[in-house]
C-alpha cells in the first residue's frame, strides 16, 4: 500500500510563560495515494498546528512524519496549501497567480502561460476573469483561484485548511460541488480541515475526528458512499446517521 504521508506519533507543545503546553498528542495516522481525508475536531484542538508540522513550518517534539516515505521534518516546499482565504497576490492577474505556481514549480514561463489560459478555461474562469485581478472577484471565485493553484503544483499531498470556512452557506456548497468534480479528474491525495460534518461527509474517503487539545485521534470513519457523491446525499439515511454519531464524539 502506497502512503503520500504517514504521521506516526507526533506529539507538540508550546511553551508559554512558567509552563508548557501540549497541543497535540501521540497523534498517528496515514493518507494514502488519491485518498481524501478530513480532519474535525474542536477549535482549538490542533488541526492548524497539525499543518504546520506536516508543511514544515514547526517541529514536533516527538514523532516523525514521513511524505512519500522519506522524513521531511521541519523541511518545506513538501506540500501544496490552500487557506481558508485565497492570499492570492494582488499586483498579479488571476492568469499571473497560476502562472506564478507554475513557474515556481519550474515549468517554461511560455508553457506555464498556456497551460494556466488551458486550465482557467476548464473551470470556468476564462476570458475577462483571468485578466482581471483578485480584488475584482467574488470570494468564492478567489478560493477556486486559490484551489487550482494548489491543484497545479507538482508536490504530491494537497493540504486544504479550511478553504471555504469564510464563505455563504450557498457559495460554500456550490464550492463544494465545483471541488468535488474537479477533484474526480485528478484524484490528488488530499488532507483537508474542516469544522463541518456535513462538508467532511460529502467530500471525504475517510474522515479522522480529533478530541480538545492536548488533541489525539478518537475514532476514524470510513466513509461509506460510492463515488461520484449523488446530489441526494443529504437526504440519505446514513449520511444523517453518521453525522449525528460524529456530532455525539465532538460534544465536549
Amino acid at each position: 500500500m502506497s502512503f503520500v504521508l504517514e504521521v506516526d506519533g507526533v506529539t507538540k507543545s508550546f511553551d508559554v510563560p512558567l509552563s508548557s503546553k501540549p497541543v497535540l498528542s501521540n497523534v498517528t495516522f496515514q493518507v494514502k495515494e488519491g485518498e481524501f481525508v478530513s480532519l474535525i475536531g474542536p477549535s482549538g484542538s490542533g488541526k492548524t498546528t497539525l499543518f504546520h508540522l506536516i508543511g514544515g513550518l514547526d517541529v514536533p517534539n516527538l514523532g516523525e512524519i514521513r511524505i512519500k516515505g522519506r522524513r521531511t521534518i521541519g523541511e518545506r516546499g513538501n506540500i501544496a496549501y490552500m487557506p481558508q482565504q485565497a492570499s492570492l497576490m494582488p499586483w498579479l492577474t488571476v492568469a499571473g497567480n497560476i502562472e506564478l505556481a507554475l513557474d515556481i514549480a519550474g515549468m517554461d514561463r511560455k508553457e506555464a502561460r498556456i497551460k494556466a489560459r488551458e486550465w482557467l478555461e476548464r473551470v470556468g474562469l476564462h476570458g475577462e476573469i483571468g485578466d482581471s485581478y483578485p480584488h475584482v472577484l467574488s470570494g468564492g471565485m478567489q478560493q477556486r483561484v486559490s484551489f487550482l493553484r494548489a491543484l497545479l503544483s507538482p508536490q504530491p499531498l494537497m493540504c486544504l485548511d479550511e478553504p471555504f470556512g469564510a464563505l455563504d452557506a450557498l457559495t460554500r456548497m456550490q464550492m463544494q460541488t465545483w471541488l468535488l468534480s474537479l477533484w474526480e479528474e485528478n484524484r490528488r491525495s488530499v488532507l483537508f480541515v474542516t469544522h463541518s460534518i456535513e462538508e467532511a461527509l460529502l467530500l471525504s474517503d475517510r474522515i479522522l475526528i480529533l478530541s480538545t487539545a492536548p488533541a489525539t485521534i478518537i475514532r476514524e470513519v470510513v466513509v461509506p458512499f460510492a463515488r461520484p457523491r449523488r446530489d441526494e446525499l443529504w437526504s440519505d439515511p446514513t449520511f444523517n446517521e453518521l453525522k449525528r454519531e460524529i456530532y455525539d464524539q465532538l460534544k465536549p
